[in-house]
């Protein structure tokens, strides 16, 4: 059976409301990660000033949110496919929020960074383990827009962090509690829902009806009515208490996958990672930009890039999918290059820039990394292998952002130029994931796997 949805459902078919909230409780890992990220940027200034933080100490809880995170996704995607998804899926989620909390009624920047690192590390846990969670508890024929429907989740969590930034600028320490807190309290309702998510047994797949092809394990309704899915291993009774075996990792069937999806996250991630990190320093330091005008640039264009990422999730099963990748990620090489020919100092091509690259890194980044991972990667490693991709993307991100204000005062126009060719590379794979290992995947059996339910009481 295909593991593509698109080649084992040409036709669209509406999904039951209980899919949809299993891919917003799940979407939430994203939502709490950029809002952790975000929360962090507009806190820090206000916690230096609060807690006398000198510069080394405030460098150090940038750096280390990202490393935690990092590491989150390393460790928890292996300890989910280790003692099963489920159980991870809930506990994550709760340590986020004690993290958050930590963070918001933090005294001192030692308790302050302590927080962070527990808030990160969950944060990062959260991310393979509930992608793992949707793409095995939905129907294939829905994995791919359920599964982008994260990525625009991660939208919402930029542009509601940013605006309560904005509105509560003028509160100082109070401002910062209520931003955190925010994100605290969030994590704290999402642990109440996922946890009503009550496994009841588990059915075969083959028992579905043939309008509703699963793949990898992923659960199909049986009709009107039914409950709520979860993973197969999650169910009671069913659980993988031994895991993979990390030596499957290297199998072919696991290996190319995981290098490709990783080749092409890494390297589209490192230009907008770095714009994400350091596109207003820019635009002031370098294009000579008013403060006002650079933050208002990002403000304006927030409900921009929730329409394209909500247009991904419209077309996310579709073939549409990859011919809108081929179609953007050509506009997204265009839109660096075009301020690399003046080094940035023209502020009217790095309008262009931003003016390209919002309307286009939906539709050819991270959502499809997510969504190909899904259905490349086999369903028993599947945590495991992104949680590794994830770690060592966003540990080479955290490792390039430490040297890149250096680079950016000795050559502009060479650091956008390196971000350049890192978008036309990760345009490159993502055409070789397109040509040949979806094709390849699609053609493949699926192993039929045994399917759990859930209720919400």
């Amino acid at each position: 059976m295909a593991n593509d949805p698109i080649a084992s459902s040409p036709t669209r078919q509406r999904l039951p409301g209980r899919y949809w909230k299993l891919a917003i409780l799940s979407g939430m890992a994203s939502y709490l990660d950029s809002g952790l990220l975000i929360g962090i940027s507009v806190s820090l200034a206000i916690w230096r000033e609060s807690f006398g933080m000198g510069v080394w100490m405030a460098g150090a809880i940038s750096a280390i949110v990202a490393f935690s995170i990092a590491l989150g996704s390393l460790v928890g995607g292996w300890l989910a496919d280790l003692f099963g998804r489920r159980r991870v899926y809930n506990l994550d989620i709760l340590c986020y929020s004690c993290g958050a909390l930590t963070i918001a009624l933090a005294p001192n920047d030692e308790v302050l960074l302590t927080g962070v690192v527990v808030a990160g590390l969950a944060a990062g846990a959260d991310l393979p383990t509930s992608l793992a969670v949707v793409s095995e508890a939905v129907p294939a024929w829905a994995r791919g827009r359920l599964v982008a429907f994260t990525q625009v989740m991660w939208s919402v969590g930029i542009a509601v962090t940013t605006l309560l930034g904005f509105a509560l600028s003028t509160m100082g320490q109070l401002g910062t509690r209520l931003i955190v807190g925010h994100l605290a309290l969030a994590a704290l309702v999402t642990w109440v829902l996922r946890s009503r998510l009550a496994a009841l047994s588990a059915e075969p797949t083959e028992n579905a009806s043939p309008d509703t092809p699963a793949a990898d394990g992923a659960a199909v309704p049986s009709g009107p009515g039914s409950p709520s899915t979860v993973p197969a291993n999650d169910a009671k009774g069913a659980e993988r208490p031994n895991g993979p075996e990390l030596k499957s990792l290297l199998k072919k069937s696991v290996l190319l996958p995981m290098a490709a999806t990783f080749l092409f996250y890494v390297a589209w991630g490192l230009g907008a990672n770095t714009f994400g990190q350091f596109g207003t320093y820019f635009l002031v330091t370098v294009s000579d930009a008013s403060q006002s005008l650079a933050t208002g640039l990002n403000l304006a264009f927030l409900p921009v890039q929730l329409a394209m990422a909500l247009a991904f999730v419209r077309f996310a099963d579709t073939a549409w999918r990859d011919r809108l990748f081929l179609v953007a990620a050509v506009v997204q090489v265009v839109g660096f290059a075009i301020p690399s020919f003046t080094g940035g100092a023209v502020l009217s091509g790095m309008i262009a820039y931003f003016v390209l690259y919002q309307l286009s890194n939906p539709l050819a980044g991270e959502a499809n990394y997510k969504v190909w991972s899904q259905l490349l990667l086999p369903a028993d490693t599947r945590g495991t292998s992104q949680g590794l991709t994830y770690a060592l993307s966003r540990a080479t991100f955290a490792l390039v952002a430490f040297f890149t204000p250096a680079l950016l005062e000795f050559s502009p126009s060479l650091l956008l130029w390196s971000i350049t060719a890192c978008m036309a590379l990760a345009m490159a794979v993502g055409i070789f994931i397109i040509r040949v290992l979806l094709p390849r995947a699609a053609a493949a059996p699926a192993t039929a796997q045994p399917e759990a339910r859930l209720v919400t009481p």
